[in-house]
């Protein structure tokens, strides 16, 4: 994973290169702008840490949002991404006291839902579409294809809510992987089971809290995607809001990439590339794309670290 990442970090290092290069520009930013992007990322932090909360079945919010803010900043700046990041978060939520499997399936039941959203967001842009506004053909074609892989997530994740024959089928063969690595510390309950149980447990929050989890899934994009809208007002650039979402949905699919820790370099190049699709200039694309990954991306680093601290002295 450090080669990959090494590797992948010098193929991006000249689109890193020119993205930093312009930060001098920010200080031609007028302030206001930079709250208001805080404010839009900090309100999207918010909104999954409100889905993680009711997939837990918890009220309480440190121990959700600590985890969460550690997690991320783990999965931005180690090789891994969101496996390394993931695997934190359900470290310090079982520390906190919540069991493994319920925690393992409720992140994974938010995870899917989050990126579901992410890829039906498209949908919203469609009346401008229809009512004419020229969108590039690479641009539509990338929207497309994002709404097909949102329509798939959210088949696949409500398959995984309904069916119990496909999670016993996933817990047995957890349970067949762990008497081979440890043949002779079998647990007393089977994966299957608890995976089934956890399972029951996730849907039934999702169930109940539909009204509380589909706004905060929808809260956690939206206000993310506004953050990049005031990032590009903020410079002076002004572009269909419907051209923004599309170049939206397609940057945050570039931050999945796995060689990079948070899509790092890839998300600069191709964010950039895709704003200019949409119809900003070039210049005014690398700065805005900065200062919306200033906030998205590297302000959530040191966030995370302090969350760390808080944590570690609660449960200590």
């Amino acid at each position: 994973m450090l080669v990959v990442t090494g590797v992948s970090l010098y193929i991006v290092a000249p689109s890193l290169i020119a993205t930093f290069g312009s930060l001098p520009k920010l200080a031609d930013v007028f302030p206001a702008w930079f709250v208001a992007i805080f404010v839009f990322e900090s309100l999207a932090f918010v909104s999954i840490w409100e889905l993680i909360r009711v997939a837990l079945v918890t009220k309480g919010w440190f121990d959700v949002a600590c985890s969460q803010l550690v997690g991320n900043a783990v999965s931005r700046a180690f090789p891994g991404g969101a496996a390394t990041g993931g695997a934190l978060q359900i470290r310090m939520l079982h520390r906190a006291g919540f069991d493994v499997a319920t925690t393992t399936t409720a992140l994974s039941a938010v995870g899917l839902l989050s990126t579901a959203t992410l890829f039906v967001l498209p949908v919203l842009a469609l009346p401008a579409v229809l009512l004419g506004v020229a969108v590039d053909s690479q641009l539509l074609a990338g929207a497309i294809f994002a709404s097909i892989i949102g329509v798939l997530l959210l088949g696949g994740g409500s398959v995984l809510l309904t069916s119990d024959r496909i999670i016993l089928g996933i817990g047995h063969a957890l349970d067949w992987v762990l008497r081979v690595v440890r043949p002779h510390n079998t647990p007393p309950v089977s994966m299957a089971a608890r995976l089934l149980a956890a399972r029951n447990v996730v849907r039934s929050a999702l169930s109940t809290s539909w009204k509380t989890a589909l706004p905060a899934s929808l809260g956690n994009q939206l206000f993310d995607f506004l953050a990049l809208e005031m990032s590009l007002l903020a410079v002076g650039a002004h572009v269909n809001v419907a051209l923004v979402l599309l170049a939206y949905v397609a940057a945050a699919a570039l931050a999945m990439i796995p060689f990079t820790p948070g899509g790092l370099g890839f998300v600069e190049a191709g964010l950039t590339g895709v704003l200019t699709l949409a119809g900003v200039s070039p210049d005014h694309a690398v700065v805005a794309t900065l200062l919306y990954r200033l906030f998205s991306y590297w302000l959530p680093l040191p966030a995370g670290l302090v969350a760390s601290l808080l944590y570690t002295r609660r449960h200590s």
